[in-house]
Parts: C-alpha cells; sequence; structure tokens
C-alpha cells in the first residue's frame, strides 16, 4: 500500500494537478455560495470540460469541485441565512444565530476547519475501508454482484426521499432508460425509436438535463428575494484553539456518523449532517443552546457533511456502485476517461484512487486557507442575481451537452430530461434515483444474464450463494420496510 501512496503523492509531481486542485477548490466554493447549485450540479456542468484532460487531472479537478461545494455551502449559511447546499441546513440552525451575537468570524472559523477535520479523519477511513472491500470484491461472482446492485436500488429507493414511493418510481424511470438500446447479448434493439438509440441514452446529457437544465428552469420561476449582507466579519483567524481541544470527540464522533452514512447509496451529506446535528444535541452538556448560536452544532453538522463525501467514494471505488448522485456523476466522467470503477480500479489503474486520497489531504490546506481568507468574496458571489445564474447554468448545460459529441442529438436529450427534472421536481419527486439507476441498470442486467447463463438458466443460483441472498434479503426487508410501516400506522 505504501508504494500505492507514494504512486499517489509523485503525481503532484506534475503542474496540471495542482491547477486541477486549485481550481476546483475555487469553482467549488463559488458553486457552494451559491443557494440552489451545489455538488451535483458543479460536477455535472463541468464533465463536458474535462474531455480533452488526461484521466488524473480530470478527476482530481471535479472531486476538488465536489469537497470544495460541501466547504463553500455553509458561508452563505452563516452570513445571509441561506446555505449554499442542502447539507449546510443545519449549519444555519445555529450558525446565523452566531452571526446575530456579532460571531460571525467564529462561526466562520468553526465551520471551515471543522470541515477540514471531517475530510481528513473520513479520507483515512476511505483509504483502510475501500481497499480491503475491493479485495473481497475481487471474488464476487455474477450472482453476487446482481445483488449488491439490487441491493443498492433498493437503499436509493427507499432512502432518497420522505415518499419512498416517489423513490420507487424515480428509480424504475431510471432502469427503463437503462435498458434503451441493443441488448448486449443478442444485439436486438430495444424501446429505439431511431438508429441514434441504438448505443443507448447518453449519460452525461442527461445529467445535465436532471441537474443542471431543471435548476435553471426552477430558478426562472421563482427568483429569490435578495438578502442583505450582515455586518463585516470580524475575528475569522482569532477563535483559541482550546475550542476544538474541548470539541476533539464530538468532532471524532461525527466523522464517523458522517463517513458511515455516506457509504450507504442514497443517503447522502444531508442525512449526515442531520444525523450528527441530532446526535451531538443529545449527547451534549448543553442541549438549549442548539438553534440559539452553539459552536457544537455547526462542528457536528459541518464534520459529518464533509466526512460523508470520503464514504460516498468509498463504493464508488471499491465496488463501482455511487454512494450519492455526486458519485453517480464520477462514475460518468470516470468512464468518459476509459476507466472502469469498481474492484478492478486498484489494480489496473491504481493511481486513480490513491490520486484521489492523496489529493483529499493535500486539498485540505489549500481549501480551509481559501475559506478563511476568502469567505467575503465567496459571500458576494450568493449576491448574484439569479436571473443572470440561471442563464449562466442553461447556456453552459446546453453548450456541454453539444461537446460530448458535436451534434445535437444530445442537446435535444439534454432539454427533454431537463423538462422531466422540472416537471418531478414540481411534483416533488426526487430525481437522483433515476441517474444511480442508470448507472447500476447496466451492471445489474449484464451480471444477472452471465449468472443465468454461467448455471444453465438456473434461478435458484441467487439463493445458494450466502453473500447474494443475504443482499436480496437484506434488500427485500429495506425496500418494504416503509410500506409495512405505513400499513401497520
Amino acid at each position: 500500500m505504501l508504494d500505492h501512496i507514494l504512486l499517489g503523492i509523485s503525481a503532484y509531481g506534475t503542474f496540471s494537478l495542482w491547477i486541477a486542485l486549485f481550481s476546483g477548490a475555487v469553482i467549488g466554493y463559488i458553486i457552494g455560495a451559491i443557494p440552489g447549485l451545489g455538488p451535483t450540479l458543479g460536477v455535472a456542468l463541468l464533465i463536458p470540460f474535462t474531455y480533452g484532460m488526461d484521466p488524473l487531472p480530470a478527476i482530481v479537478l471535479l472531486v476538488a469541485i465536489y469537497v470544495a461545494a460541501e466547504y463553500g455551502g455553509a458561508i452563505t449559511a452563516i452570513i445571509i441565512n441561506t446555505p449554499g447546499t442542502a447539507a449546510a441546513v443545519a449549519t444555519s440552525w445555529d450558525g446565523y444565530p452566531m452571526n446575530k451575537q456579532g460571531k460571525a468570524g467564529q462561526a466562520l472559523n468553526i465551520s471551515i476547519i471543522a470541515s477540514g477535520f471531517g475530510i481528513f479523519i473520513s479520507s483515512i477511513m476511505l483509504m483502510m475501508t475501500a481497499v480491503p472491500l475491493s479485495n473481497l470484491a475481487l471474488k464476487f461472482g455474477p450472482a453476487e454482484y446482481f445483488a449488491i446492485s439490487v441491493f443498492g436500488l433498493s437503499l436509493v429507493a427507499g432512502l432518497s426521499s420522505d415518499h419512498p414511493l416517489k423513490g420507487a418510481v424515480a428509480m424504475g424511470l431510471g432502469l427503463m432508460i437503462a435498458f434503451v438500446g441493443l441488448d448486449p447479448q443478442t444485439g436486438v434493439p430495444r424501446f429505439t425509436f431511431s438508429p441514434s438509440f441504438y448505443e443507448g441514452i447518453p449519460l452525461v446529457p442527461v445529467l445535465l438535463g436532471l441537474f443542471a437544465l431543471s435548476e435553471a428552469l426552477i430558478m426562472v420561476e421563482s427568483p429569490r428575494n435578495k438578502k442583505p449582507q450582515s455586518s463585516i466579519v470580524k475575528g475569522i483567524l482569532e477563535v483559541p484553539i482550546s475550542l476544538y481541544i474541548s470539541m476533539k470527540w464530538l468532532i471524532l464522533k461525527s466523522a464517523l456518523i458522517g463517513y458511515a452514512t455516506g457509504v450507504i447509496p442514497g443517503a447522502g451529506a444531508s442525512i449526515a449532517s442531520f444525523l450528527s446535528y441530532g446526535e451531538a444535541k443529545r449527547s451534549s452538556k448543553n442541549p438549549a443552546l442548539f438553534g440559539n448560536g452553539s459552536p457544537e452544532g455547526i462542528a457536528a453538522s459541518e464534520t459529518a457533511n464533509n466526512a460523508a463525501v470520503s464514504g460516498s467514494l468509498a463504493p464508488l471505488l471499491a465496488l463501482g456502485i455511487p454512494g450519492s448522485a455526486t458519485t453517480a456523476v464520477l462514475i460518468g466522467a470516470l468512464m468518459i476517461q476509459g476507466v472502469q470503477p469498481g474492484p478492478l480500479l486498484f489494480n489496473n489503474h491504481p493511481e486513480i484512487p490513491y490520486t484521489i486520497f492523496v489529493s483529499l489531504w493535500v486539498g485540505i490546506p489549500i481549501m480551509v486557507m481559501m475559506g478563511l481568507l476568502g469567505s467575503k468574496l465567496w459571500t458576494r458571489v450568493a449576491n448574484i442575481r439569479q436571473e443572470i445564474i440561471a442563464a449562466s447554468v442553461a447556456g453552459l448545460a446546453l453548450i456541454g451537452a453539444y461537446a460530448t459529441s458535436n451534434s445535437f442529438f444530445p442537446v435535444y436529450i439534454t432539454v427533454v430530461f431537463g423538462i422531466l427534472g422540472y416537471l418531478m421536481r414540481k411534483a416533488n419527486f426526487p430525481t437522483s434515483p433515476i441517474i444511480l439507476a442508470l448507472v447500476l441498470g447496466e451492471l445489474m442486467e449484464n451480471n444477472l444474464r452471465r449468472a443465468l447463463v454461467a448455471f444453465q438458466g438456473d434461478w435458484t443460483v441467487f439463493l445458494f450463494k450466502p453473500i447474494s441472498l443475504s443482499l436480496l434479503t437484506l434488500s427485500l426487508l429495506i425496500f418494504f420496510t416503509p410500506l409495512l410501516k405505513r400499513i401497520k400506522k
């Protein structure tokens, strides 16, 4: 493992990786600071612009955007009570009250430093768990891979929304989209209306439509009211170290909660921050302070939502299964670069995962300093008129779609899925399960067919293998638990 870590470190001997890391950090902060955008949209928008890049700088750029966007979401949550990302909602509960008390600098310092601790602790856990998990996955056969795909889909359907049925419907729609194109074994066209669909529906235009174009339509329909900036931020560099020493166990516990939550497909940083915040309040000596300006509340939320980033990367790198909507987008980015995520990644392309590990460590001081010294700048970014943001997002989405194949077919796909995403969001249907199902659908179908071919069509193969039986049983329990709870109620 040490040799591979040195391989990741040596990658930073090239200037292009440093440029990618710095650029990703700046872009990520801007995206995180603008309410309504977020890491998924940011990564999706930038994918088309990585086509001409080498794989390492491209992946470093996108991962840096992912991490920095989670960092940046807390800044506007504290300054103007408008979370830049959904995962920073819990941060605003205590961050904005501290701002009103004249402690905006302290609140920003806690959010940024706690985010750094969350990434550092979780990145070590990522390295310690992803490699053994990938070694275990190398022993998996088609039956086990089919079962783990179903398990991931069941988690997505059950955890993606307050209404699990809507999550299941979105997941089913994603699977339908995944099956469009030529049958991988027989070559028979499926759900194709023209030769343009023979290769299936391209992933990147779907991403751009569901996340970017739909968000632009929402922005145009409901422009946010301008909110005044708070007073000048002071004392951001004057927080005593003793405060962090007193919260050391809270930060460690929140990092563990965030990482564990991030590993679960469909859970994500938002759920991680809420769980960590609730546990911090439960175990605090001053629970009444939560919601009224508690430093512990900010530290718990920010540590957890940033630790969830590393957690969501674990199933992506080790199993080829996305842990969140953003990592589903990253899978598309890896595939575009000719890299297949999963257990063979550590053997065939060890420079990819280990450079990601090193990037998380190298990026911590860079992003912390950017956050501390540039907080006023990121706050001003949030005051850009929403109509300008919407037009920019829509323009970049359509340009990026055209760039995927230098034709208008992906642009049409982007527009169609942009309208679909807009209608789904208006009806309170989650869009993330579509992407997760689109990515997992191919893995599930291919391994189902391989298992049946290997065992001459015997469906009981999935029941006589312990791992596949266990995963399928868990999938049924997770998928039907919300229904059973509703019937019982």
